[in-house]
């Protein structure tokens, strides 16, 4: 089997590249597989920014009662304080996950838990009001 052969070989030369490059940023014993080169880096930066203003752009067009999940479940509750049966009926506990889903997964287009300025999940808008929203379930049930 050459591959148990193949991956020293890539080691030593990685190492020596590094040595004759003078890069002092390599830690031994942690694995430069991984390593992007500038290059690399640069297209993944373009990359990550189109997608990003490209998400801006998602929402552009729809109503603000629609884009902003704290209205959408303000719409929600008020339903189900008017018209508790009806509410009820629809099952909407069980549509309202996939409804939010959408929104949700454009807000954590940018979100990185592995930066180390990252917010975390429970401090988000969006998380607040999905727990608000739980809680005046909860409250108008009891």
């Amino acid at each position: 089997d050459n591959s148990s052969e193949f991956i020293p070989k890539c080691r030593t030369c990685r190492r020596q590249a590094r040595e004759q490059s003078g890069e002092g940023g390599h830690h031994e014993g942690l694995s430069s597989d991984e390593e992007l080169t500038p290059t690399e880096v640069d297209e993944f930066q373009k990359s990550k920014d189109n997608v990003l203003e490209d998400s801006r752009k998602i929402f552009e067009d729809v109503h603000a009662d629609f884009c902003d999940i704290r209205k959408i479940l303000l719409k929600f509750q008020e339903w189900k304080e008017k018209l508790p049966e009806s509410y009820c009926d629809a099952y909407i506990s069980f549509c309202l996950p996939k409804l939010l889903n959408p929104l949700i997964r454009a807000q954590l287009i940018s979100w990185n838990p592995l930066e180390q300025n990252f917010t975390e999940l429970e401090e988000m808008p969006w998380f607040r009001a999905i727990e608000e929203f739980g809680d005046a379930e909860n409250v108008s049930e009891s």
